[in-house]
């Protein structure tokens, strides 16, 4: 006999899109129950044994700012912390942590089992449930139960008709061993949802007390370790790390992968799913980069209670006696043991280009889809959807009006505008360079821009909201008393210019006028500054920012401005491009397959031309008539 229970929201999959996207849920007071195929695959760091990096420290602090749960969580299980890009500008500054991985995922399951309606679930979802009107209405697992819900989200991650690929050898099986889901995949075509397979992979887990540390270079963490969540106090979490280490590949690494890369299925046409462009095998890049002499290596432990350490670097899909012959040409690894080999994986996924900017499926209501379901990848980039197909979800079932981040307000609003309007045909990475007011979207400035949202949506408490308000407050205050306050052509500041490099004055000058110059800044105007109050140091960290690049920010806001007019001017939903004369068919066949929400959204998609979007502005504005 099967059984039935009833639920506000179904989360399929426990990674960390799954993650968010039920605590989301949850705490906004809804019946939520997240399905995995084990316990023990709950936030799971199947590969990298880190979060943050390069634009990814982004997204956690925007996650955090909308009231998630990543940042608190690597906070309290970090090993090591670093801020990357401190000797360029702001914008691409990037907070990254190595994790003790086990560490990391028991405290995030701690998280899901404490917090009040939400249930973990233990098995594999096989069906969708869906109406007569193309409404999700729940979903059926394998063993035969069925749970009814007014919303799901699909956050499958790399588990779809998984198998993981090492040479020859292929095991039916999830990222490391784990159970696959086989079932789903069948009823998502059957719903009328367009699957694509793509592939990731992982390098080979090493024992450390075979690696020999005195040939490699020691990486070190930050001797003040800056939090990821703004809730975090940062005197709380400072404390001994760990070292990682850095080593290189070099030509006998190379010769050896290129004498047998006939055995990489990769190479022999086994892989039938496309790899990520940005985080590619040592394979790719020794065929890729076949100038390239060596390639860097950084060893990075698992965590505290293990020997086990990541070789980041060298993902390979190579047999494992190629793979142990390949790592033992590394200084430091010539007497390595391979704990876990490295393997490539294959799995199913969606093209995101059936989604809309909330993250709900367009052609079936309140069925909402976040992570590398989506075709993206990484921890951070899954975290990030699940957060916001999260609260999507819950304002469905609320009856509330859905948040949508624009690509001016967040990496956020970049990553799901990218996945959803643009052609992607392997998994998406983000990237500083990908978001073109990144200057305004800094990790410092992540609770100043999107606290607002997960307030008013009920993930951020009113006190915490409140801390904000008055942070932004203080900064205001403070930059327009040091427009107001003026020093003259004294001694006192003449010699303060002059040992500081820079030139004197001659007439009176405001502190701000002074911050601005290059070569002085708010910290360093603080001796000729004498009527400054104390101020806590993220205030001063803003002051100072805007300040400095007051004339770039002043320029990305206006174009902002110019943004926001193309994102306003909505697109009908029922509009029929087959009657607007003077599209190329290109641009009519790109514009049917996307169905743009807006003129900015359409301008975006591939094949669509600056003519094209004049041709659609005319034909709104005669139907406006």
């Amino acid at each position: 006999m099967s059984f039935e229970e009833d639920y506000d929201v179904v989360v399929v999959g426990a990674g960390h899109a799954g993650c968010e996207a039920a605590l989301a849920c949850a705490r906004l007071g809804l019946e939520t129950i997240i399905f995995t195929v084990s316990v023990n695959s709950i936030a799971l760091m199947p590969c990298n044994p880190n979060i943050g990096g390069s634009s990814k420290g982004h997204l956690v602090r925007e996650v955090d700012a909308l009231g998630g749960e990543m940042g608190k969580v690597i906070d309290r299980t970090f090993i090591q912390s670093k801020m990357l890009n401190r000797s360029k500008g702001p914008a691409v500054h990037s907070l990254r942590a190595q994790a003790d991985k086990a560490e990391y995922s028991k405290t995030m399951r701690m998280v899901l089992e404490n917090q009040e309606h939400l249930t973990i679930k233990q098995a594999e979802v096989s069906e969708l449930i869906l109406n007569q009107n193309n409404e999700i209405k729940g979903v059926k697992i394998f063993t035969g139960g069925t749970f009814n819900a007014k919303a799901v989200i699909l956050c499958t991650g790399t588990y779809l008709r998984a198998r993981c690929l090492c040479g020859e050898a292929i095991t039916y099986t999830g990222p490391n061993g784990l159970q696959a889901a086989n079932h789903l995949t069948k009823s998502l075509e059957k719903a009328g949802i367009e699957l694509v397979r793509f592939k990731t992979g992982t390098p080979a887990r090493m024992d450390g007390r075979t690696v020999d540390y005195s040939k490699m270079t020691e990486q070190l963490g930050d001797d003040v370790i800056v939090p990821f969540s703004f809730t975090t106090d940062p005197d709380t979490i400072q404390k001994d790390q760990i070292k990682c280490y850095l080593t290189y590949t070099n030509e006998n690494t190379h010769k050896i992968i290129r004498n047998n890369l006939d055995r990489s299925p990769l190479y022999a046409g086994v892989i039938e799913g496309t790899g990520p462009r940005y985080c590619p095998s040592i394979e790719d890049k020794v065929v890729r980069f076949a100038d390239k002499e060596k390639h860097q290596i950084f060893i990075e432990p698992e965590g505290l209670s293990t020997n086990e350490v990541y070789i980041g670097g060298m993902s390979s899909s190579l047999p494992e006696d190629v793979q142990l012959e390949m790592y033992r040409t590394v200084p430091g690894l010539e007497n390595c043991k391979i704990v876990r080999n490295a393997y490539a994986i294959e799995y199913d996924c969606i093209n995101p280009k059936q989604l809309y900017s909330t993250l709900e499926f367009k052609n079936i209501k309140n069925l909402f889809a976040a992570g590398q379901f989506n075709g993206s990848s990484g921890y951070e980039e899954a975290a990030a959807q699940g957060i916001v197909a999260g609260i999507n979800a819950a304002m469905a079932v609320l009856d509330r009006e859905k948040i949508i981040i624009d690509r001016s307000q967040g990496y956020i609003g970049v990553l799901i505008d990218d996945l959803v309007t643009k052609e992607n045909r392997e998994p998406y990475r983000m990237m500083t360079s990908r978001a073109e007011y990144r200057l305004l979207l800094r990790q410092d400035n992540a609770d100043l821009r999107l606290s607002y949202i997960g307030y008013e949506v009920g993930l951020v408490s009113k006190e915490r909201y409140n801390k904000v308000v008055l942070k932004q407050k203080l900064i205001d205050n403070e930059i327009e008393r040091l427009k107001n306050t003026y020093v003259g052509s004294s001694k006192k500041v003449s010699e303060f210019l002059i040992s500081n490099g820079s030139s004197e004055l001659k007439s009176g000058s405001s502190l701000y006028e002074l911050i601005s110059r290059p070569e002085l800044d708010y910290y360093i105007i603080e001796e000729i500054d004498d009527s400054r109050e104390s101020l806590p140091a993220d205030v001063m960290e803003q002051v100072n920012i805007n300040i400095k690049y007051s004339g770039y920010i002043e320029k990305q806001i206006k174009q902002v401005e110019a943004f926001k007019k193309l994102e306003n001017k909505k697109i009908p939903v029922d509009i029929d491009y087959n009657n607007i004369n003077g599209l190329r068919n290109e641009a009519r066949q790109k514009l049917i397959s996307y169905n743009p929400v807006s003129i900015g959204q359409a301008s975006r998609i591939s094949g669509v031309s600056p003519a094209d979007i004049s041709v659609l502005l005319v034909f709104l504005k005669s139907i406006g008539r």
